[in-house]
């Protein structure tokens, strides 16, 4: 069983016989998780799969520990069994959410243009070893859209995410969805506004968060009982948050001018109509993944007079700005370096195993770096984890606590009256 990769010791032992191993995997689940003795906090980490049918050519692990590579991620088959497996090395502090394609078409997913990917995609699938799921309900409004169920690893050091799931007795806040037609952008999107606790019987305006890639935090992995549990445990104050749909997420979020004309002149003023909302920018937090981490840091960098904090998580720093022919990455981190200090304060953070083609784990430190020789307000961690919404909902509670430090903390009340308020309310 040749491999330049680690194997699994009760893998490798399969080489004098099957044995038991599928009963025992089947009882007590997969991935298999064996501590490293020699090498306390690790542990190697397999992925398995069973040949029953005998047809199985190759089986590619999207996400996990991996880096979403064909010649990475592959597995290997054990000579003369039914079983499949690829071991990595791990800290024992990794979260990630992952899928297994069997007989896998093996095309770079980084040459899939966006309209192909339902096809490249289509024979992802949940690890039918593990029973632990994570799932992504299809969008109602999108005819197109499909569950999506991932598989969960979390190792016994993987920090705690004790804000995203509802609490008994925490009262919650409410949840709407609007719809803005923007005149710069010439085009309609959803909007969905989170009021906490109390919101109704409040006399003081509320911070705000605005939140890209809203379906996400409003519909797919909803932010509301984070929001309600900080308040709860006065670990951050009453927000109004404002979670923005995409139109055209690949044009509209990476460093877009009239996403941010759209932001400030039609959107905060919108919100700002119909919502007790501070005007003060040191109140105002833009946050997002990816792209939408991006879209943040620029949006602060454009308009500091309007939003006063970024929160940003693994922040596609490697954009490049093709309109300009300008073919050099980083183009946000040089706009840093570029323009003078503006008053924003900055919480960012990326996943340890973020350092493929992209190199995000490298270019956010360089942000980092860049950020602190000019002199900005920063805090800056780094998760045991890949590009992954599994780990940005922990690390979202994580950035609001940091960010929100210093804001006035709930008063009226609010967030322990169970009292909700709705749109428009004085």
């Amino acid at each position: 069983m040749p491999t330049k990769y680690p194997i699994s010791p009760r893998v490798a032992a399969l080489e004098n016989g099957i044995g038991t191993f599928w009963h025992d995997i089947e009882e007590d689940g997969a991935p298999l998780v064996e501590p490293i003795e020699a090498e306390p906090g690790w542990s190697l980490l397999t992925f398995l799969w069973r040949d029953r049918d005998g047809d199985t050519r190759n089986v590619f692990i999207v996400g996990g520990p991996g880096h979403w590579s064909i010649r990475e991620d592959v597995m290997r088959q054990v000579q003369g069994s039914d079983v499949w497996f690829r071991t990595y090395r791990v800290r024992s502090d990794f979260r990630g959410s992952y899928r297994l394609s069997p007989n896998d078409s093996l095309v770079d997913l980084d040459d899939v243009e966006d309209e192909d990917w339902p096809a490249r995609s289509a024979s992802f699938q949940p690890d039918p070893l593990n029973p632990r799921r994570l799932v992504w309900p299809r969008d109602p409004e999108d005819p197109s859209d499909r569950d999506e169920v991932r598989s969960v690893v979390e190792l016994p050091d993987a920090p705690p995410q004790p804000w995203f799931e509802p609490r008994p007795g925490v009262p919650s806040g409410t949840v709407e969805m609007h719809r803005i037609r923007s005149r710069i952008l010439d085009s309609e999107r959803r909007v969905w506004v989170y009021t906490p606790p109390g919101y109704a019987a409040g006399r003081e305006p509320c911070g705000v968060v605005l939140l890209f890639d809203g379906s996400m935090w409003a519909h797919t992995m909803p932010i509301a009982p984070t929001l309600d549990n900080l308040l709860a445990e006065g670990k951050a104050p009453p927000v109004v948050a404002v979670m923005v749909g995409n139109v055209n997420r690949n044009v509209e979020l990476p460093c877009h001018q009239p996403f941010v004309d759209f932001l400030t002149s039609e959107l905060v003023p919108w919100v700002r109509e119909r919502w007790r909302v501070s005007e003060d920018p040191a109140r105002v937090i833009a946050a997002g993944q990816s792209y939408g981490g991006l879209a943040s840091a620029f949006a602060a960098l454009r308009a500091p007079d309007v939003f006063g904090n970024v929160l940003g998580q693994s922040t596609s720093c490697f954009w490049k700005d093709r309109s300009d022919f300008d073919l050099e990455s980083e183009w946000l981190t040089r706009e840093f370096v570029r323009c003078p200090r503006v008053p924003i304060r900055l919480h960012l953070e990326a996943g340890l195993i973020e350092t493929g083609r992209h190199s995000i784990l490298g270019k956010n430190r360089h942000l980092r770096d860049v950020l602190r020789l000019k002199g900005y307000e920063l805090t800056y961690h780094e998760f045991n984890g890949g590009h992954d919404y599994l780990c940005w909902r922990g690390g979202l509670a994580d950035g609001l606590i940091a960010l929100t430090a210093g804001w006035p903390k709930a008063g009226n009340d609010m967030g322990r009256d169970g009292e909700s308020g709705s749109a428009g309310e004085p």
